[in-house]
């Protein structure tokens, strides 16, 4: 483990000095990310105008429930940044010296760059949790706050599976690039309370494909009371995720046809 984190703080470092070279490049990105965060804000201000409630969250709770969702997705943004990078690496060969080398190629992938743009995104993210629970009249427990917490880092993890696991099909869809924007389009679904679905959708959502675990259910633990059943799910989907994802990218290595092959 002491290797490993030896490995990860040259990974930062060298993102760290890279980020400082191109200094106001980082601030656009930065900007760029609260302005689309305002954005979005103002259509959940324009939705609650003349609502009080939509599909039983007020607009406070909404807010929490916003911010649990661009919490997550920085966090995932931020940390594992570099899997973005799989199809190019299978594409150009460099994957091959990530094989070769005495470290986890995993983690290599998943934790080379860290994404320092997002760090804006997790302040607001952090303001927003919190204007969200003050307009809503909630008083959170701890238990409360700590399922919040848990139930936040499952849905980081879930999300960070799903995104490795996209990746990975790289390795045989070489030409294709864009695969992230897979990840975007499960974004748009689970940004929203999956309460608007109908029940059968919910059920779906929650116990099929864990999409509410995304943000709807770790934003209820503060929104609607502590919830030890989704709470456990939650953590158990996280396990899943993460296990089937490491199934998949060392399955998907084993038939790795390498560059110099």
């Amino acid at each position: 483990m002491g290797r490993y984190l030896r490995i990860y703080k040259t990974f930062f470092s060298s993102s760290l000095a890279r980020e400082l070279e191109f200094r106001a490049n980082f601030f656009a990105k930065v900007l760029q990310n609260l302005v689309w965060i305002g954005f979005f804000l103002l259509i959940i201000l324009v939705v609650y105008r003349n609502a009080d409630s939509v599909a039983g969250w007020t607009r406070g709770e909404a807010f929490v429930l916003a911010a649990t969702c661009f919490l997550m997705n920085a966090m995932v943004g931020a940390f594992f940044m570099s899997l973005q990078e799989i199809p190019e690496q299978v594409r150009r060969g460099t994957l091959d010296f990530v094989i070769t080398k005495p470290i986890d190629t995993q983690f290599w992938v998943s934790a080379r760059r860290f994404n320092f743009d997002q760090i804006g995104t997790l302040v607001a993210g952090i303001a927003m949790v919190a204007v969200g629970v003050v307009q809503a009249g909630l008083v959170p427990s701890a238990p409360q706050w700590i399922a919040y917490l848990v139930l936040l880092a499952a849905s980081t993890a879930i999300f960070y599976a799903f995104n490795l696991a996209l990746m990975t099909l790289g390795i045989w869809l070489v030409r294709v690039d864009n695969l992230w924007v897979l990840g975007e389009t499960v974004m748009q679904v689970a940004r929203f309370p999956i309460d608007i679905y109908s029940l059968g959708v919910q059920r779906v959502l929650t116990y099929f494909l864990p999409l509410a675990f995304i943000a709807t259910i770790p934003a209820r633990q503060l929104a609607k009371g502590f919830d030890l059943q989704m709470l456990g799910l939650g953590v158990l989907w996280a396990l899943v995720a993460l296990g089937a994802s490491r199934w998949f990218w060392n399955f998907a290595l084993r038939h790795y046809s390498s560059a110099s092959s």
